[in-house]
């Protein structure tokens, strides 16, 4: 009941939804970039949405199957080919012992997940099964997998565990995009910035940079400044704070964010956006657009009953 590393990729590691609640200590969340992913297909198989996930990048790694198992693909589209049959994301889909899994091209995004029907054999630390690459620790060994590793299976598939002929609908898929408009709602330093720059911020496109990683993602794009110079004490950031840098440009802070920041936050990620950002490639551009907390609420809580819709689906399959 598990899957062999025949290659190791160039960073595939295990993720879940993040080590909440321990920030004052001053650890970091890490989980998945794109947690709207990891929790459909997890939903998908009809596993808990909080089951570890392997977070893969490209090029990737190639899998066998030592066991039967039901798996899932989301987030990018990597040309996933299965015994050199292409398959699709979003749908359950049957291996068999012995059958290799592989990723022939990036055709779309920077990541994608694969979830298994019960979930990965991987102990908690801190409620997390999340990988923690800094302080190595979590998920496998605290670390990416390499070749030859072994990754085990929590239980056996049976043959009429579950149906394979359905799929995520599109209507409930992050609308992902190379060029998205993401929205945002205005942080504490917002109006520090000028009206000018707050204009650039609404109106102007921002490349991601190729230093961007996990823990933030750094833009390229028109200086920003603000009406004047401000000293801050470190605050609390979270995953999608937009902070201005001495030099004028932009990050957002990512999974594997620090816990506090010292520069100032002019804005914040709305958080059904963020799998938008994580499917980003150095390049790609980002628009943002700015919204209220109301709204950005309101449409957090509407993604939650599509998801509950699925859950109830995926039970009478």
């Amino acid at each position: 009941m598990s899957v062999h590393f025949q290659s190791k990729g160039i960073l595939t590691t295990v993720q879940d939804l993040g080590r909440v609640g321990f920030g004052h200590f001053g650890i970091n969340p890490s989980g998945a970039m794109d947690r709207t992913a990891a929790r459909l297909i997890n939903v998908l198989l009809g596993n808990d949405e909080t089951e570890a996930v392997l977070e893969i990048h490209f090029p990737a790694p190639v899998l066998q199957f030592d066991e039967p198992a039901t798996i899932a693909l989301g987030g990018a589209d990597f040309a996933a080919y299965l015994n050199e049959k292409p398959i699709e994301n979003w749908r359950p889909v049957r291996v068999e012992k012995g059958d290799v899994l592989e990723f022939r091209h990036r055709n779309f995004g920077a990541r994608i997940y694969l979830s298994v029907r019960g979930g990965f054999q991987i102990p908690e630390w801190l409620d997390s099964r999340s990988t923690n690459l800094s302080a190595k620790i979590g998920g496998f060994d605290g670390r990416a997998f390499q070749k030859n590793d072994r990754l085990f299976f929590k239980q056996r598939t049976t043959n009429y565990e579950l149906r394979t002929n359905y799929r995520i609908s599109t209507s409930v898929l992050p609308f992902y995009s190379r060029f998205p408009t993401v929205r945002v709602v205005a942080s504490a330093e917002w109006e520090n910035l000028s009206e000018e720059s707050r204009e650039t911020f609404l109106s102007n496109s921002f490349s991601i940079r190729r230093e961007s990683d996990r823990m933030g993602f750094r833009l390229e794009g028109e200086n920003l400044n603000l009406t004047e110079k401000i000293e801050l004490l470190s605050s609390a950031v979270n995953f999608g704070t937009i902070q201005l840098l001495p030099d004028g440009q932009l990050i957002i802070l990512m999974a594997d964010h620090q816990t506090t920041g010292g520069y100032p936050r002019v804005g914040s990620v709305a958080t059904i956006d963020l799998p938008l950002l994580a499917q980003l490639n150095p390049g790609d551009t980002v628009n943002f657009y700015l919204i209220s907390i109301n709204e950005a609420e309101n449409l957090l809580v509407q993604q939650e009953i599509e998801l509950n819709y699925l859950r109830a689906a995926v039970r009478f399959l």
